[in-house]
């Protein structure tokens, strides 16, 4: 049986072994700090290459009502649409309003779970991008008790 310590360790010569091949291109184009640091919804789906914003029933944002714990809140995004290239789960009052992006295929099941903070109550998007640009969005208004950014 493998340890950890060896599994991490195998990791990071695999990951070695790609940078090496000429792959961190990849690791790069996951990370888009413009949409990161945008202070809106807005500006952080436009950053993330959406274009026209409408509502959609298409797209499913889970979340809970009210969160005990703003320090760590589940949230998701789903959607079964065809054409989706990235997937955000947004938080309308958090200094920077997005919290995750996921790339989507339809060769995936384009559904993503992941925990945020939130220093207060807010409207929570998420948002899907498809490939000819159209964001596609749910809402949802989160209650925070307790704050998770220092609030």
């Amino acid at each position: 049986m493998q340890t950890r310590r060896e599994t991490l360790k195998h990791s990071l010569a695999v990951a070695g072994l790609l940078a090496a091949a000429g792959f961190p291109q990849f690791a790069h184009a996951a990370y888009n700090k413009t949409a990161f640091d945008a202070k809106s919804v807005q500006d952080a789906v436009k950053a993330a290459g959406g274009a026209s914003l409408a509502e959609s029933k298409d797209v499913t944002l889970t979340a809970p009502d009210i969160a005990e714990n703003g320090a760590v809140v589940p949230m998701g995004v789903s959607t079964a649409l065809p054409g989706v290239k990235q997937l955000l789960i947004l938080v309308e009052k958090n200094p920077s309003a997005l919290v995750a992006i996921f790339h989507g295929s339809d060769s995936l099941d384009n559904n993503f779970l992941t925990r945020a903070k939130m220093g207060q109550s807010s409207d929570v998007y998420a948002v899907a991008i498809l490939a000819d640009g159209k964001a596609l969005w749910a809402k949802k208004e989160v209650k925070v008790t307790l704050g998770g950014c220092g609030g």
